[in-house]
């Protein structure tokens, strides 16, 4: 039996686009006009594309900044798009030795673009010769050791540095500094989140309502990649159980499968903030939580920690994490039995507490 055939039969039918392995990148926008939120980013970036064509000259150095998921590098191909230009892509982790880059950035012609994501974490020996490239286009090598050594300076075109990082305070200032072009990106506001969703679920072939939708976005922590992750999973559950378009129920009984509550927090955030609560409105460490919790200390301060206190249910001192009294209040409305369907409706939502979740 066809595949197509099969899909028919299970009332779930998908467009020839959707039964292809279709990743992120066909998620992602390549142009401004597909671009949807961070509005103040986009205009400035805009404005000075247009300045640097009307000059005919390369883009200035671009440092994007902001939470993981939140369109960094998605910019960086628009402005690649923009510019028809090249785009080369690495990381900071990536570039271990300084030959890394110089071999990067002699290779460079005039007007590509270097994106290197996470760059608060290049090595110090590397990012020193950032500093000339970026200031200079020039790279200082030395040749031989000892009292043979000889400096060399080998000049490069002129070329665009993208640089993204989620920790903006790691960057030493002598690099930060190199930067004309500072852009920090936000959470997005639910709408903008719902109009990203409705754009993923017609490239995916997907029927959704718009309840649904905003249902989705409210739980998607502000975040375009958890959104799209969400939809994806959902989609599946409803192709498992033959329905040929995700309501509310579905959507709500995929996001409970995956411990999603109703303020967006999973099972990690009310880990971290159980073991917070334990302190007794005293401050705990993060080396505290992140042993408690089996995480990072990396993972926590730069995913989940920023959207408990965004929300509202955690604050950060100087003496460690403490518990709000709105933080309290979410983990203290667990039934003692371990049940978890409280967490997973807010209270007088328009959804019902029926929803099969076996």
């Amino acid at each position: 039996m066809s595949e197509e055939r099969a899909s028919e039969e299970k009332g779930f039918v998908f467009r020839e686009l959707t039964r292809k392995n279709i990743l992120d990148q066909d998620l992602r926008p390549s142009k401004f006009e597909d671009f949807i939120g961070q509005e103040r980013t986009s205009r400035n970036l805009k404005v000075f594309l247009k300045a640097a064509r009307m000059r005919n000259e390369p883009l200035d150095h671009v440092l994007l900044s902001g939470m993981p998921g939140l369109g960094k590098t998605t910019l960086s191909h628009i402005i690649a798009h923009e510019l028809e230009a090249d785009l080369k892509i690495t990381s900071g982790p990536a570039l271990e030795r300084s030959g890394d880059l110089v071999g990067i950035l002699s290779n460079l012609k005039r007007g590509e673009i270097l994106f290197i994501d996470e760059i608060h974490r290049l090595p110090r020996v590397v990012e020193e010769y950032l500093y000339a490239a970026m200031e200079d286009y020039s790279i200082d090598i030395v040749l031989d050791k000892g009292p043979a050594a000889r400096s060399v300076r080998i000049s490069i075109e002129h070329f665009t540095l993208i640089g993204a990082t989620t920790r903006e305070g790691l960057l030493t200032a002598p690099l930060r500094t190199r930067f004309g072009v500072l852009e920090k990106l936000e959470l997005y506001p639910i709408p903008h989140l719902k109009q990203i969703l409705s754009r993923s679920a017609g490239i995916l072939g997907i029927e959704a309502g718009d309840e649904t939708l905003e249902l989705v976005a409210s739980r998607s922590r502000g975040v375009p990649r958890v959104a799209n992750r969400l939809l994806r999973r959902i989609r599946d559950l409803a192709q498992v159980n033959g329905k040929s378009r995700i309501d509310t129920d579905t959507a709500m009984e995929g996001m409970e499968m995956q411990g999603i509550d109703y303020e967006g927090l999973v099972a990690m955030d009310r880990k971290i903030l159980d073991t917070v609560s334990k302190g007794r409105g005293e401050p705990i460490g993060l080396k505290t939580i992140s042993v408690s919790v089996g995480e990072e200390e990396d993972t926590i301060e730069e995913v989940y920690e920023p959207f408990l206190i965004q929300k509202g249910f955690m604050i950060k001192t100087p003496r460690g994490r403490k518990i709000t009294p709105e933080g309290m209040e979410h983990i203290g409305i667990r039934p003692g039995t371990g049940e978890a369907g409280s967490l997973f409706r807010e209270p007088g939502d328009l959804f019902s507490d029926d929803i099969n979740i076996n």
